[in-house]
This record gives C-alpha cells, structure tokens and sequence, in this order.
C-alpha cells in the first residue's frame, strides 16, 4: 500500500499551516482562527505518527519544540557576523556622511530601526532551512536549529529554492509577550527577565526546545550573509527579494541621497519609536549600495559604510505625591515614590523605588517636588533628580516605626538600610514563606501568594516550618482551593522534603545568602547538622566567602528562634542532603571567578559547567581565585585579577581544561 491520499493530505495541511503562518506572523494579515489552526497542526502531527515516512524536516510540527537535549555545537562564520559603529548625536551622523563622501560622491543611505534582539544566522540549503546559529563572537557561533524552528515567522522552507543562502536577522520578544512571561515568572515565584532582550537571548538558548516556542520569539531579516543563484546590486534590493521568498524583514528601510534626510528619518523614528510592539535602541543607516560598500572597505572592528544611532533615554518631570515604605522579607524597609501618571518607554508608569534614607536625603526628595524620572535601561523607573520644592516642604525622613507591625527599626552599622527586626511581623512573615516556597528554594508549586496570605489570615502557619503540618481539614476552606488543588499541593509539600540542602538554605532567607552562596557553603557542608555546627573560621576557609557571609550564617544558627524552627523542620521529617551532579572531577581544587559577556554561553551556563566538573565558582576575585574566566567588557574584576597575578582564562580556554 503506497498510502498516497494521507501522503497528499499531508503535503496539504503543510501548505495551509505554512501559509497561515506566513499570513499571520509575517504579513500580520490572519486567514484562519485559532481553533482551526490547532486542528489542522493536531491533524497533521497524527497523519505523521501514524506515516513517519512522510515527515520531513521542514514540516510545521518541527515548531513545537521537542524534550531532548540541544547541545550548541560550535558554528564558524564564513561571513563574519560584525557589530556597527555606535553614533550619539547628528553631527556623529554629518561626519559620518562626510567621510563616506570622500569616496562615494553621490551615495544612497537606507534607514532601518535598529531592533534591541539577538542576532542570529540561517542558512537554507537548496530553499530548507538547515541550519540557525548564533552571533557568538561574530567568528564563531553556536547551533540552535531546533530553537530557531519554533519561531513561526522564520520560513522552513522558501517559497522559491536557491541553491544556498545565509541571512542574518534579529530574534526578539514583543512586548506584549515579555510581560506576560514575566507576570507568569512571578506568580511562579521565578526570577523574572531584566528587559526583553536578554529574555530572547535566554529563550534562545534553552536546552528544551518547548520551552522555547512557548516563549513565542519572533524575528526581523536585514542581512544577506551569502547567496546563490541570484545577485542584487544594493540593501534594498536583497531585502525586497528576501520578502518574496517568504521572510519578515526590516519593518522599514527608505533610501535617501541627503544626509538631512536620513537625519529626519532618523528623529521620526525616534519619535515613534514607543509605538512599535518591539524594542527598538536605535537606528541603523547604511549605504546602499553593495558596490559603494566593497570600495568604502571596513577598519579592524566596523565596516565603514554603515553606522547605528544610538537614542539617548527618554525623562520627564512629574509631580511627587507619596512615598511608601514596603517591609521587605529580610525586614528591610524600602521607600517607593507615587507620582503622577507619565509616559515612558511607550507605557505608563507612576511608582519608582527610592532605595533607602541616604538616597532620598542625597536629592533632597521631598513630597510635592517635581521630580526628573526615566527608565533604567528602558525598563525600571527611577528618580533621578528633585527640579522643585513645593512651597512649604520638608526633607522627607523615614518614620522610626515599622509600617507593618509598629514595632521600632534600626539601622545597623555601616548600612544604609533602615530594618525591622520583629520575627513575627506580618510582612516579613508573609514574603519569608513566599520565598521559602519559591522555585529556586523549596519549590512547592501550587503555594502562590494569594494562598499563604489565606493561610496566614486563618492563622493555620506562622512560619515556613507549619507548611509541613498542613492537613487536609485546614486547606479546605481556603478559597481557590478545590480537592485537586489541596491534592497536589499537599504533594508537592511532601515531595519538597527531599530537596538538596542548599535549597532549603536559601529558602531560609538568610541574610546576605543568596542562591550562588548557599551552594557554596553546602559544598563544603553537605549535610544541615555540619553546617549548623560550622564556625567562622571554617567558613572563613571557603573560597567566595568573606567576613559577612560568614558572619551571617553563625549568628543565624546560633539564634534561639532559628534553632526552634530547625528543630520543627527536622521534626517534620526533611531529608535534606546536598549531591553532587558531576561529569568529572578535572577542575577540582580550582576556584573561578566570571566575568563580562562570554562568546556563547551565559555566565549562570559556564558557573554549571565548572561545577559539574569538580571546580568552585566565587562572586569575588582574591588571593585563594585559581582563574578569572573574562570575557568582553570584564570591568573591575578584571583589573583587580591582574594586580593580584590571578591567571585569566577565555571560554575556549575553560572547555579545553575539561575535554
């Protein structure tokens, strides 16, 4: 049996999903609803299962990610993947226009939104696409095919075959998207993305595919790295013949002869730059010309046909109308200015945080000022500056009692932090146990903060140690909960007795032990009863660990309070022992120190990857630091390596220690 009718009706689901996927993503011109569209892909992927000889690797199911692991292999750049010189104001841009005029007389620039994403390569072999790789260094990549293959906008295959081409484009997140993710992190209790970039960047590189299309990148084409079959004689050329074939490229890209054209062009996009449901940090223009663009050469680092205006960040002055003091879960009180509704970075935005007492005394912050606020990195509202007192103003001072309880606060020597220190302040209690539960801790899913405050307000826990004598009786009459909810989290409260002892230390909240520290010392204390009973000097010995950890982790276990809770928690019956997940032992000893930007791997990647191999990784550079693994813009760390004759070693480097 040839099966043909399932082969055809196969070939035919392909063309309307390829088709409404173009339509959609790339056209932004939808033909079919969501339903149908889940029903053509579900019968699709059935019609494959059941005739695996008719799946093919440019079919749509490939977009849904799968479980196995990616391995990023290497990938040399035939092309190099160069950045552009950055320009900051207009006349960067006339002097640019002029120095390209003493060899080009008459140029043509386009102008293009320089998309804030990750820049990618795809390299499609005879119309199938066959390869996607990262920028890495601009020489050498690394291969995330099966990642790229999510992104819907990204055709699998051309609409027109070519023997090969090699574009180059930038993978983002939109907005919209970024904020939903970040808003399910943090009902999760996860570590939320810093801005959509580096959310992109980190989406990218997931091992599992499927977490990767469920992050719904997208991407924008600008580049022909290499091409067979066919030759264009400028930018816009290519990019026209690029979106015949099937790609979203840049969202424009007009052309202009006067260079105070291309400066309006440059301003116009400025202005709109908000509106966009991307982010933009600049824009990029470029002769035109592919001629013109071999004559003009390159330098060393920049090609010299091409610059990227860089836009400066955008303030506005609003009115002060309040400052509130949160209680965080360390007790920290941390002042946070309400101000009248602005614009900023295309959302509105009326709160920034004021850090502490000096800060707030530093600008002279009173209520009722006019105040100058942007946004850190275009995502974070701060304050930057007091313009005005309102008449009749005061210098604000934090109040001596804790917003919370009333109890009195303290600012302890040398800190800036003012700090309640009442264990059972309901703040404190409420975010300690949030904390406790949160994945990177205990990971008790199903305890999100709306079901501790009920079990708090029904005074059924006090503290982290009552989760574990929870019963079925007391969960019932908590909204939200039904039998299956109380069911699995009832299990996921048993399960978490097993966890390793570094989470369980980090879910403790202890001062000054974050997550990197609290592996750090159950390292060396693989077992609670060790570590309760370490002293100072012990922990003095620890590579990464300096006089306040050290201090922080004695004076905490030495606590009556905490050894009341220990004793709880041991009661409750946990089994908390810290394993090794190793591959082999060929840096043990070593002690390495991460910073700047590494070519293909994240720093959190490379920290895994040397303790998965025997080697300790510290925060901080000092005598007892056997490598400081740099990569570009290390900064101080750097520095302070080299005057203390500390070895520096490169990415490529660390993998050679551990082939």
């Amino acid at each position: 049996m040839d099966n043909k009718k399932e082969q055809e009706r196969i070939l035919e689901l392909k063309n309307i999903i390829n088709q409404s996927n173009y339509n959609y993503h790339v056209i932004d011109s939808p033909t079919i609803n969501d339903y149908d569209y889940d029903m053509f892909l579900h019968e699709l992927e059935a019609l494959e299962f059941a005739f695996p000889q008719f799946s093919t690797d440019d079919s749509p199911t490939q977009r849904v990610g799968g479980m196995s692991d990616n391995t990023f292999k290497k990938v040399p750049h035939v092309v190099q993947m160069g950045s552009l010189q950055d320009v900051f104001s207009t006349d960067e841009v006339r002097v640019f226009d002029n120095r390209v005029r003493q060899s080009i007389p008459r140029p043509v620039y386009v102008v293009e939104p320089k998309i804030d994403g990750l820049s990618v390569s795809l390299e499609y072999t005879n119309g199938v696409l066959t390869r996607g790789s990262t920028r890495g260094d601009g020489f050498i990549g690394e291969d995330v095919t099966q990642n790229i293959k999510t992104i819907k906008s990204i055709p699998l295959k051309l609409k027109t075959s070519l023997p090969f081409l090699e574009v180059r484009g930038e993978v983002y997140m939109p907005r919209k998207i970024f904020e939903k993710n970040v808003k399910l992190q943090i009902d999760n209790g996860e570590e939320a993305f810093k801005n959509p970039r580096n959310a992109a960047a980190g989406s990218l590189r997931q091992k599992s595919s499927k977490i990767t299309a469920q992050r719904k990148l997208d991407v924008f084409i600008f580049n022909i790295q290499q091409i067979e079959g066919i030759t264009h004689n400028s930018h816009s050329e290519g990019l026209d013949f690029l979106k015949e074939l099937g790609f979203k490229v840049s969202p424009s890209y007009p052309s202009y002869t006067d260079i105070q054209d291309v400066i309006h062009e440059i301003n116009k996009i400025g202005e709109h730059r908000y509106e966009y449901e991307f982010d933009i940090d600049g824009a990029v223009v470029k002769v035109n010309s592919l001629e013109d663009r071999a004559t003009l050469g390159a330098t060393s680092k920049f090609p010299k046909w091409a610059v990227a205006y860089k836009y400066p960040p955008e303030e506005k002055e609003t009115t002060l109308l309040e400052i509130q003091i949160n209680v965080g879960r360390t007790g920290a009180l941390t002042p946070t200015a309400v101000f009248e509704p602005i614009e900023l970075a295309g959302t509105t935005v009326s709160r920034a945080v004021l850090h502490n007492q000096d800060f707030i005394d530093e600008k002279d912050i009173r209520l009722g000022d006019t105040i100058l606020v942007r946004k850190a990195g275009e995502i974070i509202p701060e304050v930057l500056s007091s313009v005005m007192h309102k008449e009749g103003s005061v210098p604000f001072k934090i109040p001596s009692e804790c917003p919370s309880c009333g109890e009195n606060i303290i600012k302890e020597d040398e800190q800036a932090v003012l700090r309640c220190i009442n264990p059972l302040c309901p703040s404190t209690v409420y975010r300690n146990i949030i904390h406790f539960a949160s994945r990177n801790a205990m990971n008790i899913d199903g305890l999100g903060p709306a079901i501790v405050q009920a079990l708090i307000d029904t005074e059924n826990i006090r503290n982290s140690s009552d989760l574990y004598f929870l019963n079925r009786d007391e969960l019932v009459n908590i909204d939200r909960l039904g039998e299956k909810s109380i069911d699995n989290l009832l299990s996921a409260i048993t399960n978490s007795k097993e966890n390793m002892l570094s989470k369980f230390i980090f879910g403790l909240g202890i001062r000054n032990i974050g997550q990197k520290a609290a592996e750090i010392v159950c390292g060396k204390f693989d077992t609670l009863d060790k570590l309760r009973h370490a002293s100072y000097d012990e922990l003095m010995l620890i590579d990464g660990f300096g006089e306040i950890m050290a201090t922080s982790i004695v004076q905490y276990f030495n606590n009556e309070d905490t050894i009341t809770l220990l004793n709880k928690f041991e009661l409750a019956g946990l089994k908390l022992i810290e394993t090794k997940n190793s591959v082999s032992n060929q840096l043990e000893g070593l002690t390495f120190v991460i910073t700047g930007t590494l070519p293909s791997m994240s720093r959190d990647e490379a920290a895994d990857l040397i303790k998965r191999n025997g080697g300790t990784v510290s925060s901080s550079v000092s005598k007892k630091t056997s490598y400081l693994l740099a990569g570009e813009n290390a900064g101080s760390k750097l520095v302070k390596a080299t005057e203390l004759n500390i070895r520096i070693a490169t990415q490529t480097e660390l993998e050679d220690m551990i082939v």
